[in-house]
Formats: structure tokens, C-alpha cells, sequence
């Protein structure tokens, strides 16, 4: 429907907007608190902990942060809090238009969990604030006291949710509901926490009443967590534009691979903004994200394009598969010191002279059967009714033009067709990976 699109892209429009302005008041007040310095006895004398000067955008600023809290209200206080509460709110409506709304064709895989809407809808949503219901618990109790054990019990629910969503929804419909889960939790942490504390400070402060230390102790603590959560939630927010991270057979490993390396990185900022500049945490949250892309690539691209044999991927719907086997076999005889009929892989087989193993016109048909419904200039599709990404298919030079994504995506990640609405074999995959490397070699 044409008018859930123009919702879906203004929803997700200002999802992005707000976030940039959550996760900026994120980054820059906690390199606020790690910059302030000692201040000048008569600043110290009206209860001021920190100070710090500063310039942008032509000015010079003077930030100076209480200890506990001025002698009075100021007439102007500004509050940080519409940012989070837009974010999440913008990003929970996108949960539920894209999600919810699609859940058979962006939920649910099949061929991970055959499950209805319905429950998969129930288990998304139990997941995200069951996850928010645990955190808090684990704040709220004696494990908070103990920093280093309620690091790992929250690592420890981090990887259990990533896991058991994995196993219950499709690869991006299970990345997406880990990133509600750490949107949730922090978007809490400001409505449960951060707020409530910042109120009874103030309400101490007009009053005329002592402020409790740990008010603010544990609403900048909470804060803390957010800000590691940043990065980890930013990757998961653009995750759906690369189909190798979700759709890898370990998926779950991946993301938390990805999440622990940019939580790590995120890291050595923080250490940096007081001060401490550790280039280690830096290089080695490098070398991290560079062995996880070399991990989920290689063994990959390897299997999809080196497995098959020619027996395995010749399409049997072809009107002349009797002579273009024959073909093939005569082939794989000429590349097997004439052995007929010999299974032959892929990698031998583009080396074989220069006959056709498989015809432009069965990598037409496969294209025509799973491809075209979506990426036509007028799509048949249920769902689709523009061409996604703008890929249109129709022509064999539309064909040839996106050869390296279609192969790819169909033989390498395997993300397409769409959740293999279309049922497209391992077979087929494999015919289009052995027609791609005789395409290279005609180049």
C-alpha cells in the first residue's frame, strides 16, 4: 500500500533524526564528565566539582558541573530527554510497520522456525521487554554493587537473546529484535532511571534539601551503559543492508562478534576523553572487525562457488536439457581423460576449453522464474510494487549489468529471492554460480 510506504519512510526518517540527536547528547556528555577539571577554590566554595572551557561555532563557552546542585533552581533548566523517547517511539512504530505488519515476508524464515505471525509477534515482544524486565532486575539488586560479575551476567542476556533469536526468527528479523532489545534498554534507562533521579534532585534542590549521592551516581552510571550500547545498536540499525552478516550460518556468533569489538572500540574513546589514550584497544578493535568480515566472507564465497557438480546444477525444466547434458558430459569427458558423465565442480569446469556448460538462456529462465516478480519495471509481486534498490531484471542486459549482485546474492549470501518466497534450489543457486564464472571468463 502506497500510503504505508510514505509512514514507513517519514517513521523511519525521524527515527534517524532522533537518533542522531540521542546518541550525540550520549557522546557528548560523557566526554563532558571525562573532561572536567579541578576547579579555582572560589568555584569549589560554591559547591562546583568540575569545570571546563570550550569553543564552537565562533564562541567561547564556560561548563561548570555541581557536585551535587546549586543553592537554587535556575529561572531556565533544559532537560535531556525527548531525544530518547523520539527515538525509541519512531523505531518501535518502525518495529511494528515493517515487522509486525510484514511479519511473513521480514519475520519469519521457514526454514529456520515455521511459526505464525502471531506467535512470532508474541516471541518478539516477550524477548524485548522480558530482556528489560531482566536488566532491571540485575540493576535494581546487590549484582549491581559488583561491577566486573554484572558485566558478564549482562553479556551473558546479550547472547542468550541473540542466540535464541536466531533460532526463532529469520536472520534481519532476528538482528532487528536484539537492536529493539538495546534500544529498549536504554530509551529505560532514561524514562526508569535517569529521570526519576534527575527529578528528586531538583525537587532536593527547591526545597532546600540535601541531595542523595547516589541519585545521580546511578543515573550516570545508567548512562554509562548507554553510551556503550551506541555503536553495537548503530551496526545493528544498518545491518539490513548487508544480507552476509545476517544470513550467515552462524549469524548469531557474528553479530556478537561485531557488538563485543564495537563496544570495545567504543572504549578506548571514553579512556581517551580522560585522558588515557590506550592505541592498543584501538588496534586490536581493528583487527577484530577485520577477522570477523575475513570469517563471514571467505569460507562463504568459497563453498558457493567450488561445491557443485555439473550433474547437480543443470536446471531440469529446460526444453533442451537432453542435448545440452549430453553437451556437459561430453565436456566433463574432455576434462576427465574421457571418462563420461564424471561429476565435474566448478572449478574444473570454467577451465574446460570454450563450449557453454550453462546456456544464457536456462540462467534467463531462472532469473524469469525467481527474480523477475520483484525486480521488473512492473512487479507482480504481493509486496514489492516497485523494483527494490531500483534492480530491474527484464532484459538479458539488465541481466548481464548485475551479474556480480546477482550472484552474490542468490550463490553467495543467499538472501535472495526475498525468503525464498519463490523456493529457488541449492541447485539453481549453484547453476547461477558456474554460469557467473563462464560470464567472467567472456569478459
Amino acid at each position: 500500500m502506497p500510503w504505508l510506504d510514505w509512514f514507513s519512510l517519514f517513521v523511519r526518517w525521524l527515527h534517524v533524526i532522533a537518533g542522531v540527536a540521542w546518541i550525540g547528547a550520549s557522546f557528548y556528555f560523557i566526554w563532558l564528565d571525562n573532561n572536567l577539571k579541578a576547579p579555582p577554590q572560589w568555584k569549589v566554595d560554591k559547591g562546583i566539582k568540575g569545570d571546563l572551557w570550550a569553543i564552537h561555532g565562533g564562541g567561547f563557552y564556560e561548563v561548570a558541573k555541581y557536585a551535587y546542585g546549586p543553592e537554587q533552581m535556575p529561572t531556565t533548566l533544559h532537560w535531556f530527554k525527548w531525544e530518547a523517547y523520539t527515538t525509541w517511539l519512531s523505531g518501535f512504530a518502525l518495529l511494528i510497520i515493517v515487522y509486525y505488519f510484514g511479519a511473513s515476508a521480514y519475520l519469519i524464515d521457514p526454514s529456520v522456525n515455521a511459526i505464525s505471525p502471531n506467535i512470532a509477534i508474541g516471541l518478539g515482544l516477550a524477548l524485548i521487554f522480558g530482556g528489560l524486565a531482566l536488566y532491571e532486575i540485575a540493576c535494581r539488586s546487590r549484582l549491581a554493587n559488583y561491577p566486573v560479575a554484572f558485566g558478564i551476567c549482562l553479556i551473558a542476556l546479550i547472547c542468550a537473546v541473540t542466540f535464541f533469536a536466531t533460532q526463532w526468527f529469520s536472520g534481519r528479523g532476528a538482528f532487528i529484535h536484539v537492536g529493539a532489545l538495546i534500544g529498549t534498554i536504554m530509551a529505560g534507562n532514561v524514562f526508569l532511571n535517569i529521570m526519576p533521579n534527575q527529578r528528586k534532585m531538583v525537587a532536593a534542590v527547591a526545597a532546600k534539601q540535601s541531595i542523595d549521592p547516589q541519585w545521580g551516581a546511578s543515573a550516570k552510571l545508567r548512562s554509562l551503559h548507554n553510551n556503550y550500547f551506541t555503536l553495537p545498536l548503530l551496526f545493528i540499525m544498518i545491518s539490513n543492508h548487508y544480507p552476509m552478516t545476517y544470513q550467515h550460518p552462524q549469524n548469531y556468533l557474528v553479530l556478537i562478534a561485531i557488538m563485543a569489538a564495537a563496544a570495545w572500540i567504543r572504549h578506548f574513546f571514553n579512556l581517551r576523553h580522560k585522558g588515557q589514550t590506550q592505541p592498543g584497544i584501538l588496534v586490536s578493535g581493528a583487527i577484530a572487525m577485520l577477522a570477523i568480515s575475513l570469517w563471514v566472507s571467505w569460507p562463504q564465497s568459497s563453498a558457493a562457488l567450488e561445491s557443485p557438480t555439473l550433474s547437480q546444477v543443470l536446471p531440469h525444466s529446460d526444453s533442451n536439457s537432453g542435448s545440452h547434458s549430453d553437451n556437459l558430459n561430453a565436456t566433463a569427458g574432455d576434462a576427465s581423460n574421457g571418462e563420461k558423465g564424471v561429476g565435474l565442480n566448478v572449478g574444473e569446469a570454467v577451465a574446460v576449453g570454450t563450449k557453454t556448460l550453462i546456456s544464457n538462456t536456462q540462467v534467463e529462465g531462472l532469473i524469469e522464474k525467481h527474480c523477475v516478480s520483484c525486480h521488473s519495471r512492473n512487479p507482480t509481486d504481493d509486496i514489492f510494487k516497485v523494483a527494490p534498490m531500483g534492480v530491474v531484471l527484464d532484459s538479458w542486459q539488465d541481466i548481464e549489468r548485475y551479474a556480480p549482485q546477482i550472484v552474490r546474492r542468490t550463490s553467495v549470501t543467499k538472501d535472495m529471492p526475498f525468503m525464498n518466497k519463490t523456493g529457488m534450489t541449492e541447485q539453481e543457486r549453484a547453476a547461477i554460480a558456474l554460469w557467473y564464472k563462464q560470464w567472467q571468463l567472456k569478459q
